[in-house]
């Protein structure tokens, strides 16, 4: 039997940073992955996580007082608010950041302009309060890192390049409207991205998860983990009442592996398990996760199989996201694309098949799709249009189509994006109410005018402000994406406490089990009140999982 102080399972985020920080204390640590590669749902991801208080806010000179933050959650979560666990995450997440900013290879760099989500509520913060990982050069991590790391998702990319939000995007969206500045900054980025892919067959330049999840996989080589991958973990070993190991199915066959300390769950939730989906999420299956197939809720069941208990009595059961599907020629692969920033951006309004507005466009991105659940009939499928006119489609994203100089022909040859000479062909060819939609744009263009959206309040907080300002939807022809309900991963997960042990049905932690990341219950309760609200907590909590195991403060 091998044996080791800490076995990880999954190496997302937050199993990462439980490793990295349990290695630093002293720990013999193994990571396993049942994937060919390391990354999970983070590796797919913006990257940003919430860490309100940390170090680099401090050095910018913006030093808030941590109550400011607990009464925007107070504020933000209602009923949901679990102090102890708030407490714990508030308390640890400076320290987090800085642990690994300043003793490992991960490197952030400051959320400035990133606003809290509801910026009408107490404490909501303007900024500083999401840190991003610094972008790197893949050949810097070395060749095993390259081995290990998931590939860009190709959905989020130009090309497979990733873009990072802030000056990268801006000088991008900049280029399409012919700034010098953004034309020589796209024609660097891309040039050099192009030469990477004939030289390595990939894109070197990590940004986003991709630099996240590159730079934990260094800091956890360089302080003496090791990782497995294609391992999938069959089951839990017990003695007593204590999780003391592993079985897992190896490319070397089963094997039984010894975790003398802790076994630390992260495999990413179960937004993938088609059976779960149906018994807790709203409309059953209706369902298009950004998730890797692997989220598929195999770690919790490894808890509940120990006498871990489910929590599925949050706000959402999971952290949505709006969607479009993006229809691709090679492979007859149908593509995911999450509508983070396109839906704010002036030119361009959300409706149902009635024609009807329905949301706050310009809110975050899991508030558009409970809307959606919530205002399309029972007997309906759950469906919105993200509608825009020329302007709009030629200066920014509509979905996964770009703007100038990318021709919009393949977009609209493969159907995902639909135009209309007038509103009223659009709505015809997209099956949405003619009459509707034209009383909408009317309606909305008179008050954009002015600045103002009196039915929805859109641009009236600086969360809204920084995705854009409001503009009408006036120059033909007229465009749309077709849009669904989708996820970053799930919220609901197994029951933990303020230091991440896995509870029973008594509430009673299970000794030697822990969870992070998605595998643990949302510290946010179902609700999504910052960008970051995943990884941000992920991370620290595998931060405090490790300092738990190694009976450390």
């Amino acid at each position: 039997m091998t044996r080791y102080d800490v076995v990880v399972v999954g190496s997302g985020a937050g199993g990462l940073a439980a490793a990295v920080a349990a290695a630093h204390g002293g720990q013999r640590v193994l990571v396993l992955e049942r994937d060919t590669v390391c990354g999970g749902a983070t590796a797919w991801s913006g990257g940003w996580m919430w860490a309100p208080g940390n170090p680099l806010a401090r050095a910018d000179g913006v030093d808030e007082d941590p109550a400011q933050f607990r009464s925007y959650l107070h504020a933000a979560l209602g009923k949901d608010y679990d102090a102890e666990r708030v407490d714990a995450f508030l308390d640890a997440a400076p320290e987090m950041v800085r642990f690994f900013h300043t003793e490992t290879a991960l490197r952030f760099v400051p959320g400035a302009r990133i606003c809290d989500v509801y910026g009408d509520l107490p404490g909501a913060g303007t900024g500083h309060r999401s840190v991003a990982p610094q972008p790197v050069d893949l050949r810097e991590l070395g060749p095993e890192v390259a081995r290990l790391l998931r590939h860009q998702l190709y959905e989020t990319s130009f090309l497979g390049m990733g873009i990072m939000a802030g000056d990268d995007l801006g000088l991008f969206l900049s280029a399409s409207r012919g700034d010098p500045r953004g034309l020589l900054h796209a024609t660097r980025r891309v040039g050099r991205h192009l030469l990477d892919l004939v030289r390595f067959r990939r894109g070197m330049q990590l940004v986003n998860g991709t630099a996240l999840v590159g730079r934990l996989l260094r800091a956890a080589l360089d302080a003496g983990v090791e990782i497995q991958t294609s391992s999938p973990v069959l089951e839990l070993v017990r003695e007593g009442d204590r999780v003391t190991g592993v079985v897992a199915s190896t490319p070397d066959g089963p094997r039984t592996i010894a975790a003398g300390r802790a076994v630390v769950l992260a495999t990413g939730g179960f937004p993938q398990d088609v059976q779960r989906r149906r018994a807790v999420f709203p409309r059953g299956e209706e369902h298009h996760t950004l998730a890797p197939p692997t989220a598929d809720g195999a770690g919790i069941t490894l808890g509940e199989s120990v006498g871990g208990r489910l929590r599925t009595d949050l706000a959402s059961p999971a952290a949505w996201c709006p969607v479009s599907l993006v229809p691709f020629r090679v492979g007859r692969r149908t593509g995911v694309f999450p509508h983070i920033m396109d839906r704010a951006k002036p030119g361009s309004i959300g409706v149902l098949r009635t024609g009807r507005r329905f949301v706050n466009e310009a809110n975050g991105y899991h508030d558009y799709v409970t809307a959606m659940l919530a205002a399309t009939p029972a007997d309906e499928p759950v469906q919105s249009w993200q509608i825009a006119d020329a302007r709009f489609v030629r200066r920014y994203p509509l979905g996964m189509a770009k703007p100038l100089p990318v021709p919009l022909t393949p977009y609209l040859r493969s159907g995902y994006l639909t135009r209309g000479r007038t509103l009223e062909e659009l709505a015809r060819r997209c099956g949405i109410d003619e009459a509707g939609l034209v009383s909408t744009v009317a309606e909305f263009n008179r008050a954009a005018r002015r600045g103002e959206d009196p039915e929805f309040g859109r641009g009236s907080t600086p969360f809204n402000r920084y995705g854009g300002a409001l503009a009408p939807l006036e120059k033909g022809p007229f465009y749309a994406v077709r849009v669904v309900p989708g996820s970053f991963g799930s919220f609901a997960g197994l029951a933990t406490d303020a230091r991440a042990r896995v509870l029973d049905a008594a509430d009673a932690p299970i000794p030697g089990l822990y969870a992070v990341g998605c595998d643990q219950a949302s510290v946010m309760g179902g609700h999504y009140p910052a960008g970051g609200i995943n990884i941000g907590p992920a991370m620290t909590f595998g931060f405090i999982a490790a300092h738990d195991i190694g009976g450390r403060s």
